[in-house]
């Protein structure tokens, strides 16, 4: 198979598990080497297929440094598991925007170095897609990349909760195009959002009455203070109604991020708390805490995502793809539930879905 040639904006914790795990698991053949993917092969395409031709940040820890090196440069402090070789590929200084506000500030100082022509980088190093793992509340600079990767002829795969793949008008500019659109929000391998639409649905398969549920996170990091402050309400909206999606009926349900601890680096704590009735009206209570580290959290949903992108392509799709979105992300084109949309991609791979 051709190889797939990615470009990366924002080289934060998520970026760096990302480089990382193509790098673990380039080599790995049989399942037991494996462990922590779902589709080792993906419609023909294995992880070493992929290969980052791009970068953009704007932190002078990062921007000037090859790939390699960015990925571990400060205020990252994801867990180190592999060591990816020089890739000749420089982290370019993107634009501002409202990447980094006063919050932000606090963890990131800003580079000096002249800003990238960001189109005419993404065309000269042959970008096929450009991955957007910018903060979660950067929405005019999300929508910046999204128009460059129009203008540079990208398929664009939006990891914050700012509507792209979700947003009829936006998913029309990529369509019309004739460019695939993925998103947005990207839902973790096991974060507290798939755990809990898992508990949520498990409890209505067996007839229990969900009366009312919660979920919040505490966390260390970039993003945790990104949620925490800047995007404390967006991030809350779009947690909670992907968790209702998995409900068929109306119930109190609130989840999103409630601190920000610095000391916890890369980790996030998840407390979950469902309240029903079961058989008889007998009171079921369930009480739940979930360590995690966040960064490698979301890595075998981008390897899925970015596979799945190259094969809409190959078959020439275009505009917002329904299935991939609906499998890797919180705030889909077309919500539907986890069963369904597991069933959708095994369909998409299959060849029986379109989109």
């Amino acid at each position: 198979m051709n190889g797939i040639k990615v470009a990366l904006v924002g080289v934060g914790n998520v970026a760096s598990a990302l480089v990382q795990g193509v790098e673990y698991y380039k080599d790995a053949k049989g399942n037991n080497e494996f462990v922590g993917i779902s589709h080792p092969d993906f419609a023909g395409f294995h992880v070493k297929d992929i290969q980052f031709v791009a970068a953009f940040d704007v932190a002078d820890t990062k921007v000037g440094k090859d790939l390699s090196e960015a990925i571990f440069a400060a205020p990252n402090n994801v867990m180190r598991f592999s060591e990816p070789p020089k890739s000749g590929v420089k982290v370019m200084k993107g634009p501002m925007l409202d990447g980094v506000d006063d919050m932000l500030r606090a963890l990131v100082t800003v580079s000096d170095a002249k800003e990238a022509d960001v189109v005419k980088t993404l065309k000269d190093s042959g970008a096929e897609m450009l991955v957007n793992l910018l903060p979660g509340s950067a929405e005019e600079a999300t929508k910046f990349y999204a128009q460059a990767a129009l203008n540079a002829g990208c398929a664009f795969i939006n990891g914050t909760p700012i509507p792209i793949a979700s947003d009829r008008e936006w998913a029309k500019k990529f369509e019309e195009m004739g460019l695939p659109v993925v998103g947005d929000d990207i839902q973790d391998q096991l974060g507290s959002t798939v755990l809990h639409r898992s508990i949520l649905q498990l409890l209505v398969s067996r007839g229990v009455k969900v009366d009312k549920s919660y979920q919040l996170d505490v966390g260390g990091g970039a993003e945790s203070l990104d949620s925490h402050y800047r995007g404390r309400m967006r991030k809350r909206g779009v947690k909670s109604e992907a968790i209702s999606q998995d409900l068929p009926y109306d119930a109190p349900l609130v989840a999103g991020s409630s601190d920000y601890v610095d000391f916890m680096d890369n980790s996030r704590d998840s407390y979950f708390y469902i309240n029903g009735r079961q058989f008889g009206g007998a009171p079921i209570k369930i009480d739940i805490r979930m360590e995690v580290t966040d960064g490698p959290n979301a890595g075998p949903i981008l390897l899925d995502t970015i596979r799945g992108t190259k094969l809409a392509m190959k078959r020439g799709l275009k505009g917002a793809l329904e299935a991939i979105s609906a499998y890797g992300f919180k705030m889909p084109p077309t919500p539907t539930t986890m069963y369904r949309a597991e069933r959708w991609v095994e369909e998409f791979l299959l060849g029986k879905r379109t989109l």
